[in-house]
């Protein structure tokens, strides 16, 4: 049978083209049948970080293995003595295994290490502080008697105050008839001094004393007693003093304005000495005890920096915050305190001595912490307890020797790594059933 010319032409062009197809199946599979080369690594080329010593499928997805170009590692060198696993440290962690890498590797990776050493580390917290004027020096001007403001000698919030200044002169009938009564008293005691009896100059003296105890219980000033042993007249209007240095921080009074007994009239605070109230957490205020040196500065200019002590710790917990309070007593004579600022406080809430290591080289997981030790070219995933914390280091009770090298940076990368290794030699474990059904 004769083919026609179109149809022999056809022919004529598949025959290069299976041939070639021929050719490719016959070299993949003598490659495939071919011997592993030594010291030559084969990966997936969906999952690159899954290494086979021999050609074959990929466990997890079935995809050929390809020959990678990276080598076996050597194996790791024996840490030296300085820097063995500490006794009863766990070498394994669940879900992690070891990370092989080279130079090459961890330079691409950016990994950093640290060397863990043994010294004090003290932790410090910085909390704000709020100025307050010292509850102790803060005082009441009021009045123990019924009257009329005359006159205001201090007439503004703010003007400053010496103890003893005049304040406010005050009309009052009551204090006008008591002086009154007080004279009349000085009168008779004279006259009963001139008596034989001895119970009639007593009791003269006696009158006296009563009606000048009188004029003192409402707080008449010095000044008007010796004015009225003086002159022997009644004062119509009787100036109230300061009694302490300060500012007026309140005023409740005007010229004019009739006053009675228990009414606040001025407030005088004494600045000189103020507080600082600052908030701690619970984790923080456990080692705040009366007597510790604080370090406290203005958010403004950090230059201006003061040094104090906790002088009270409040005894109740604020429940919406959770937050206790302390107290810090500073002087200020140069009045560059002002009740309503802020200030940075930083107390040293403890110290303590161990095995110290940068905070970044610690992975908190939830359930553990984990850090990464270098051994020789290896990194170990290593199961720690951590201790106090402050200033970006973190102790180490147990897990991590001092001289030893701990993973500071691309610590994310090398745990990433070391959980997919755990789980393909998981996979690939004997009697392990692969989603596919695969052995």
């Amino acid at each position: 049978m004769s083919l026609s010319r179109p149809t022999r032409t056809t022919v004529l062009l598949l025959l290069p083209a299976l041939a070639l197809l021929l050719l490719v199946g016959y070299l993949a599979s003598c490659r495939a049948a071919l011997p592993p080369t030594p010291g030559v690594q084969y990966h997936c080329p969906m999952h690159p970080d899954f290494l086979a010593d021999a050609p074959g499928d990929c466990p997890i997805c079935g995809m050929r293995l390809v020959p990678s170009e990276r080598r076996n590692p050597p194996p790791p060198k024996p840490a030296p003595a300085a820097t063995a696993a500490p006794a009863g440290a766990a070498s394994a962690v669940a879900g992690r295994a070891p990370v092989a890498a080279d130079a090459a590797g961890l330079r691409l990776a950016g990994v950093k290490t640290a060397v863990a050493e043994r010294r004090a580390l003290t932790r410090s917290v910085r909390t704000v502080g709020l100025v307050t004027a010292d509850e102790t020096r803060v005082r009441h001007v009021h009045t123990k008697i019924s009257g009329w403001i005359e006159h205001l000698h201090v007439n503004f919030v703010g003007q400053p105050v010496r103890a003893g200044q005049p304040l406010l002169a005050i009309y009052s009938p009551q204090l006008l008839a008591t002086q009154e009564e007080y004279l009349r008293a000085r009168e008779a005691a004279g006259r009963f001094a001139g008596s034989s009896l001895p119970e009639v100059r007593q009791g003269g003296a006696d009158l006296l004393s009563a009606a000048r105890r009188r004029l003192e219980l409402f707080d008449a000033p010095r000044s008007l007693l010796a004015a009225l042993d003086r002159t022997g007249k009644p004062q119509r209007t009787v100036t109230l003093l300061a009694p302490a240095s300060g500012y007026v921080t309140a005023k409740e009074v005007f010229e004019g304005m009739e006053v009675g007994p228990g009414m606040d009239l001025l407030t005088i605070t004494d600045l000189s000495r103020i507080w600082v109230e600052a908030d701690f957490y619970e984790l923080e205020s456990r080692a705040l005890d009366v007597g510790r040196a604080v370090a406290l500065s203005l958010p403004y200019d950090p230059a201006v920096r003061f040094t104090g002590r906790v002088a009270f710790v409040y005894p109740t917990l604020d429940p919406a915050s959770r937050t206790l309070r302390a107290r810090i007593e500073l002087a200020n004579p140069s009045l560059q305190l002002k009740p309503g600022m802020y200030l940075d406080v930083t107390p040293e809430l403890e110290t303590r001595e161990g095995v110290v290591v940068p905070d970044s080289a610690v992975l908190d997981t939830g359930l553990r912490q984990v850090v990464f030790v270098a051994r020789g070219g290896t990194f170990e995933p290593r199961e720690v307890r951590v201790g106090m914390r402050g200033g970006g280091e973190a102790a180490i009770l147990s897990g991590v020797a001092a001289g030893e090298r701990v993973v500071v940076r691309a610590n994310f990368l090398l745990d990433s790594e070391s959980r997919l290794r755990a789980a393909v030699a998981g996979m690939s474990a004997p009697g392990h059933v692969h989603g596919g059904g695969a052995p």
